[in-house]
C-alpha cells in the first residue's frame, strides 16, 4: 500500500510526515466507493442499484474522490504511525497540509504535520552544587506560636472601663464633614476593626485611642500626596466618629489546661511546647529542602536543551486552568465574567502562566528521563504502605480509598509520586551541598 514515507523534522518538536500510496490502492479505493454508491443511489430514470458507474462518476465524482482520499489518508496514517519513530502526541492530531487531490490513475501523496514528544537533553545531574541556608529556632519563636494559640483560644468580651486602647476591638460610625454638614455617601455604620492594625480606610487608629463608648468627636486629618488611597491622597478632611462598642480579647493562661484544650494528646504545657518546637523544626526543614530542590531544578534547566511543542504547552495551560476553576470552586462562565469585570481575559491569564508552565513541563521531562535512566521503581510493598498512609490521612478504609480513586488510577498516581520522591532524595544525596556560615532567623526564613 505505502510506496514511500518520509519524516522531516520541523521547529518546536513538530514533524512533517510525507506519505505516498500506490496507484493500485488509490484506484481500488475509488472504484470500491463508486461501486458502493452505484448500488445505493437512486436516480430518476434508473432502478435502484442499476445506475451505471459512469453516470455516478459524472455527477458525484468530485465528492467520491474526496471521500476516497480521506479514507486512504486514514488507512495510510494508521499503517505508517506504527512504523515511524516520531509518533504524534496524544492530544495533537496530525493536520493535513493543503487539500490533497486523488487521481485514480496515479500514486496518491499527502503531507501531515504534527507535534512529537520532545528530545530531552540535559547535563550532568550528579554532583550539582547547591547552597543550604542554616536556621536558628529560638525560644521567642516557640513563644510566638504559643501567643497565636492563646489568641485562637481567646474570648472577646465587652471592656469594663469602655475606654479605647491599642488592640481593642471597636465598633464605630463615621462620616466625612463639610462644615457642619455630613457628606452622605461617605457615611458608614457599625464598622468594626482592631485598633493598631490599620485595617480602616482613614487610618484613624491613633485618633480613636482614649475615646469612650458613646463618645462622638470630629477629627481633622491631612493625608500625604503618596497616601495609599488615591481618593484621599493630598486631601484635608474632617471626620465625625462615634464609638458604639469597645471590646477586648481575654487571653487564656499559659498552663496545662490550655494545652489540654488544644489537643487531648497534651497533658502539660511542656508537652505542647515540645510539639511546637518539633513543628518549627519540621517546617524549617521542609522549607530548606524545597529551596534545595528549586536550586537543583534551576541547575538542570540551565544545562538542558528541550524544545517544547506548542500542543504540549497548550495542554498544560488548559490543565492549569481546569485546576484553577476547581480550586476556586467557580464555573468557567462565572470566572470569565469575573475576569471581564477586572478587564482581563482567559487568554491573558494563560499567557501570564506560560513561563511557569514551560518550566514545570521541562523539569518533569528531565525528572522522568532520570527516573528511566536510573531505573527508579516503586515496589509493591512501598505502594501498599503508601495506600495505607493515604487511607489514614483521608480517614477511610483501604478498600474505600481504592473505590473512590479507582484502584488502577490510584496505583499509577502513587507509583509516580513515590518515584518522584525517590528521585528527589537521589538528587539531593548526590549533590554537593555548601552550608552557610551564618544562621538565618526562623521568622526571616519563613517569609
Amino acid at each position: 500500500m505505502i510506496t514511500s514515507k518520509n519524516v522531516e523534522k520541523l521547529e518546536n518538536s513538530s514533524v512533517k510526515l510525507s506519505i505516498t500510496v500506490g496507484k493500485e490502492y488509490a484506484s481500488r479505493e475509488y472504484k470500491d466507493l463508486l461501486s458502493k454508491y452505484a448500488k445505493e443511489v437512486q436516480m430518476k430514470g434508473f432502478r435502484k442499484g442499476k445506475v451505471p458507474s459512469s453516470v455516478i462518476e459524472r455527477k458525484f465524482g468530485e465528492g467520491i474522490r474526496e471521500e476516497a482520499a480521506a479514507n486512504l489518508m486514514d488507512k495510510a496514517l494508521k499503517a505508517v504511525i506504527e512504523e515511524v519513530e516520531e509518533k504524534p502526541l496524544g492530544y495533537d492530531y496530525p493536520e493535513v497540509q493543503g487539500k490533497p487531490e486523488l487521481d485514480p490513475e496515479s500514486d496518491f501523496s499527502f503531507d501531515l504535520v504534527y507535534d512529537t514528544f520532545p528530545e530531552v537533553k540535559f547535563g550532568e545531574y550528579k554532583g550539582l552544587e547547591i547552597n543550604e541556608r542554616q536556621v536558628k529556632i529560638l525560644k521567642k519563636h516557640e513563644n510566638e506560636e504559643l501567643e497565636k494559640i492563646q489568641d485562637q483560644n481567646s474570648v472577646v468580651m465587652d471592656k469594663t472601663d469602655e475606654t479605647v486602647e491599642e488592640n481593642n476591638i471597636i465598633t464605630i460610625d463615621y462620616c466625612e464633614m463639610e462644615g457642619k454638614d455630613e457628606i452622605a455617601d461617605t457615611r458608614r455604620e457599625d464598622f468594626v476593626f482592631t485598633v493598631g492594625t490599620g485595617y480602616n480606610l482613614y487610618k484613624i487608629d491613633k485618633q480613636v485611642v482614649g475615646m469612650k463608648k458613646g463618645e462622638e468627636k470630629i477629627i481633622r486629618k491631612r493625608f500625604k500626596e503618596d497616601f495609599e488611597n488615591k481618593d484621599l491622597a493630598g486631601r484635608n478632611i474632617s471626620l465625625k466618629i462615634k464609638v458604639k462598642a469597645v471590646k477586648e480579647k481575654q487571653m487564656p493562661e499559659l498552663d496545662d489546661e490550655l494545652a489540654q484544650d488544644v489537643n487531648e494528646k497534651f497533658e502539660t504545657l511542656e508537652d505542647l511546647r515540645k510539639d511546637i518546637k518539633q513543628q518549627l523544626k519540621d517546617k524549617a526543614s521542609d522549607k530548606l529542602k524545597n529551596e534545595k530542590i528549586e536550586q537543583l531544578v534551576d541547575k538542570l534547566l540551565e544545562s538542558s536543551d528541550i524544545t517544547l511543542p506548542a500542543s504540549m504547552i497548550k495542554a498544560e495551560l488548559e490543565n492549569n486552568w481546569k485546576n484553577f476553576l476547581q480550586q476556586s470552586q467557580t464555573q468557567e462562565e462565572q470566572m470569565l465574567q469575573f475576569l471581564q469585570m477586572q478587564g482581563q481575559t482567559k487568554e491573558q491569564m494563560l499567557e501570564n502562566w506560560k513561563e511557569a508552565a514551560e518550566k514545570s513541563l521541562k523539569s518533569q521531562l528531565i525528572f522522568n528521563k532520570i527516573i528511566e535512566d536510573e531505573k527508579i521503581e516503586a515496589s509493591d510493598d512501598e505502594m501498599n504502605k503508601e495506600i495505607e498512609k493515604q487511607a489514614e490521612m483521608y480517614n477511610m478504609s483501604v478498600e474505600d480509598l481504592k473505590k473512590s480513586f479507582g484502584e488502577a488510577g490510584l496505583k499509577e498516581y502513587l507509583s509516580n509520586d513515590l518515584k518522584q520522591k525517590k528521585l528527589i532524595d537521589f538528587l539531593l544525596e548526590n549533590a554537593t551541598v555548601s552550608k552557610d556560615a551564618e544562621k538565618i532567623d526562623y521568622t526571616d526564613l519563613m517569609k
